[in-house]
């Protein structure tokens, strides 16, 4: 490797390929996308001449130069100030940790927990090779968003059809790392189970957590955090920190106060925060000023049965130095106590600016505030953002409640989170939302939180709940915006429940969880009869009976047919005449037609004829509604029953206008989830008809769709199986490292596509002869689908083809010897023409004497589908002997964008 050949993002990339990261562990260590790396591996391949990601694998261990992966310490905060002292307290921690799965640093605020937890994290980082992560806790106020925090932490998105906690569990299991959860004690609820469910499942994992009180879950060993010790005088930990934090404010203090400052951190309980923050004032009140304010200001709080001496000392100083603020000083700190996130002065002044503050008065005391220590100023692009240490934050809360301005101060921050997600909701660039999506939900969530408790405040809940959900969508935080739809709901009533829970619903498809779509339509239906609409009661009734057929494969329990059936009866006797309700239940009846039909592998013409009638009259009625959304799914129950019908043609024309007719549609959840599946079905019905043109450009529209962008495996699954169809090595070679990433990721699911996507990258390996690698992915297949599937399905085309490649023809004979009626259910959707075609060309190979007559029977089906047409020609040439025939086949193969076969057509001819 040379650098004049490689980029220095490739070396990055090519270093952390040497240590088998998958893709996405190396875009979160490098902090680009998913795909940006899959560009990188390719450009790699290619320039390094080298024929698939093992072979890098092998290559940047040989030849790169030792250059180590950025260290796990990269994930910790960098802290703005020295660690002082603790050794004692280090060593016990980092043993403790190498004996045991979980440790809980326990202490009262302002001990210390995090800088020593920090601390220690960082000298341990060489005794974790996969990681270190630190996870702020802080400003998650919702306990069932723990996992969601750590997600944002470890870089890992949320999966189709699984909760961000699995995602959370498949990523970190195997590997070993230590994984920091800071200021646990406000979400136990939500951390405890979470910690006990992590360990379960990842049995190389450790966990730090800091906390006020235990977790109280198995493993935990708890490790008490004392204050700082006092005892050496001089050499003592607390002495050392007011030394060096007086000296960083520039007034160091000399050796003829050394026994007072003693007597002053002795005072202070050894407490750290309470040393720093007498620190900060040293330049101004020194020691006797620093003396007389805790003699006379100290005021003693009672506490609970867990609050002991050094608790109350913390307490006395934030007492003390709130005192010795200015008045308008002390107003201000109190009421920025309800940011739970960096905010700005903007929002300070929205929120706390009322008498006796003014817009004016504000940003000067934030100033002083943060001169005192109180808060701390970060300066980012978007302008100085201000921030309160969490004892701090949560002293000023107190404050609030005494002053009662509670109830005033969180309103105006309602008010204020509201305006600015509303905001958000406007035309903004895509990185630019994201950047204040994520400085807002913190602040968001907390004030959803407490208005949604307050009945006065409902209807303002109800609008954030709604519009967070919007965001968080946008966001691709599936699982928070289907939580913040059903949230929205139950903060409302009648026919605005309704439509909240229905968008729930499309989001739960989004996430491909079919219980939770058919739960969520009943539910709509039942707000709606609630409300004295009874059209659109019909329709989430009908749509809850379609999902039961048409989402089936993503349900982890399949409502009884006798159920769905009375919710279709339900919904046509409260349809009346309602066209949009008529619709839905014409799209329930063609869904239960055509599922009845490939239940019963029926063969008679008039199951065919009255399933394509019923799914023909559903898109009629859909068409009339004008809802794009209605008439995609109402031509997805025909382009199904076209498919099981066997008409390829007909089942690629109707998949196909559903992308015509979703194209202009707003981006709502349940227009993305229809669309998504429509590229899916385009493509593969387009592969079944031979369209290869067609087929790659909607996969790869697939593939690149942000709603995918954390499923590589169902984004790329139709990209991978035209790919390997039309004999694009590399390109295979390349996605099925996506692919098998995101699958192993998102908990090995199971369905027709993955299961077809995995085998054709078997084939693909079996065509260049590695058997190894060919095995690997077949076994993937079976496990990616139902192994009857594989057998008589797609695996007849897949190994076929291999057989035919390296010339075992009476073995492909056996592999196709079923009559396609035999295994109709099996081959007659997208391998329909690719089985017939093949089945026909291997009977000519090996002469055997229903040659012509496969190929006639098969014309009869395939006339239109340029790559099997091509075939049978290449197969009746060969059986005529004629060589001009034969090798015009290959030209027609190169028109149709299949090189695989043009290059075989050219060996045939030899």
């Amino acid at each position: 490797m040379t650098t004049a050949r490689i980029s220095t993002r490739e070396s990055d990339v090519l270093t952390l390929l040497g240590e088998h990261l998958s893709n996405a562990e190396i875009a979160a260590r490098l902090f680009i996308s998913v795909r940006t790396v899959e560009s990188h591996v390719s450009s790699l391949l290619r320039k390094l001449q080298l024929p698939d990601r093992r072979a890098l694998s092998r290559h940047a261990t040989t030849h790169t130069s030792p250059t180590p992966r950025p260290p796990a310490a990269a994930t910790l905060p960098a802290p703005l100030t020295a660690f002082v002292g603790r050794r004692r307290e280090r060593t016990e921690l980092a043993e403790t940790l190498r004996t045991h799965r979980h440790v809980t640093a326990l202490g009262p605020g302002g001990v210390g927990k995090t800088r020593l937890a920090l601390a220690t994290a960082e000298d341990m980082t060489g005794e974790f090779p996969d990681g270190v992560w630190f996870v702020d806790l802080v400003p998650v106020t919702d306990p069932h968003r723990v996992s969601a925090a750590v997600a944002a932490a470890l870089g890992t998105g949320e999966q189709p059809g699984h909760a961000v906690d699995d995602a959370v569990l498949t990523t970190l299991a195997g590997h070993r790392a230590l994984l920091v959860l800071d200021n646990c004690e406000h979400l136990r609820d939500g951390v405890a189970p979470f910690v006990e469910r992590l360990l379960a499942h990842c049995p190389r994992l450790k966990v730090l957590a800091t906390s006020r009180a235990r977790l109280m879950v198995p493993f935990e060993r708890a490790f008490p955090v004392p204050p700082l010790s006092c005892e050496d005088g001089d050499e003592s930990d607390a002495v050392a920190l007011f030394m060096d934090r007086a000296a960083a404010v520039g007034w160091p203090p000399g050796p003829a106060v050394s026994d007072g400052v003693t007597a002053l951190c002795q005072g202070l309980g050894g407490m750290a925060l309470a040393i720093e923050l007498a620190a900060a004032r040293w330049p101004t009140l020194g020691l006797d000023g620093l003396t007389t304010g805790l003699d006379d200001q100290l005021r003693i709080l009672t506490g609970g049965a867990r609050a002991d001496d050094r608790h109350r000392s913390v307490r006395a100083v934030l007492d003390w130095s709130h005192d010795l603020l200015e008045p308008h000083d002390r107003i201000l700190l109190r009421r920025v106590s309800v940011f739970v996130a960096p905010f700005t002065a903007e929002a300070a002044t929205h929120t706390a600016a009322f008498a006796p503050l003014t817009a004016a008065t504000v940003p000067d005391a934030l100033a002083r505030l943060a001169e005192q220590s109180l808060l701390t100023a970060t300066p980012t692009p978007a302008g100085t953002r201000y921030h309160a240490l969490e004892t701090i934050r949560q002293y000023g809360t107190e404050q609030l409640a005494a002053a009662a301005e509670t109830d005033t101060v969180r309103s105006r921050h309602l008010t204020w989170c509201l305006t600015a997600a509303t905001a958000l909701t406007t035309d903004h660039g895509e990185d630019d939302r994201r950047a204040r999506f994520d400085t807002l939900a913190d602040d968001a969530r907390a004030a959803l939180t407490w208005a949604a408790d307050e009945p006065q405040h409902r209807g303002d809940a109800h609008r954030l709940a709604l519009t967070l959900a919007g965001l968080a969508f946008t966001r691709n935080l599936l699982g928070e915006a289907q939580q913040r739809y059903e949230q929205a709901a139950w903060l409302t009533g009648g026919t605005t429940c309704a439509d909240a829970l229905r968008q729930a619903a499309a989001v739960a498809g989004c996430r491909r969880l079919g219980d939770d779509i058919y739960r969520l339509h009943r539910a709509a239906a039942q707000a709606a009869r609630t409300a004295g609409d009874p059209t659109a009661a019909a329709r989430d009734l009908a749509a809850a009976a379609t999902a039961a057929y048409r989402f089936s494969t993503s349900f982890t329990r399949i409502p009884p047919v006798t159920e769905t059936h009375a919710l279709l009866d339900q919904a046509r006797t409260l349809a009346a005449d309602a066209p949009t309700a008529r619709a839905a239940v014409a799209l329930a009846e063609a869904a239960v037609t055509h599922d009845a039909f490939g239940a019963l592998q029926a063969d008679t013409a008039n199951t065919v004829d009255d399933t394509v009638t019923s799914a023909e009259r559903a898109v009629r009625l859909a068409r009339l509604t004008g809802d794009a959304v209605t008439e995609s799914a109402a031509l997805d129950a025909l382009s199904g029953a076209h498919s099981w019908a066997g008409n390829t043609f007909a089942a690629a024309t109707a998949a196909r206008r559903r992308i015509d007719v979703l194209t202009p549609a707003p981006h709502t959840p349940a227009a993305v989830h229809e669309h998504t599946d429509a590229l899916a079905m385009a493509a593969g019905t387009a592969l079944g008809a031979g369209d290869l043109h067609h087929a790659r450009q909607w996969s790869e529209r697939l593939a690149g769709h942000p709603l995918l962008a954390e499923a590589g495996h169902q984004a790329t699954s139709w990209l991978l199986t035209t790919s390997a169809l039309a004999g694009h090595t590399d390109d295979v070679l390349t996605t099925s490292e996506r692919f098998r990433d995101a699958w192993e990721h998102g908990g090995h699911p199971r369905s027709l596509s993955l299961g077809a996507a995995a085998a054709s990258v078997a084939m693909t390996h079996g065509l260049r002869g590695d058997t190894d690698a060919r095995d690997d992915w077949l076994t993937l297949a079976e496990r990616a689908d139902t192994p009857v599937q594989h057998r008589l399905g797609y695996g007849a085309v897949f190994d076929t083809l291999v057989l035919l490649h390296h010339g075992d023809t009476e073995a492909a004979l056996e592999r196709t010897a079923p009559e396609p009626h035999d295994v109709w259910k099996w081959v007659c959707w997208i391998w329909l023409h690719w089985y017939l075609a093949l089945r026909a060309e291997t009977a000519a190979l090996t002469g055997h004497p229903d040659a012509r007559t496969r190929i006639t029977t098969a014309r009869a089906v395939v006339t239109g589908n340029p790559v099997a047409t091509a075939q049978l020609d290449r197969a009746e040439a060969l059986l005529d002997g004629d060589p001009d025939r034969l090798a015009a086949t290959a030209q027609a193969f190169a028109r149709a964008g299949c090189p695989y076969q043009a290059s075989r057509t050219l060996l045939l001819t030899r």
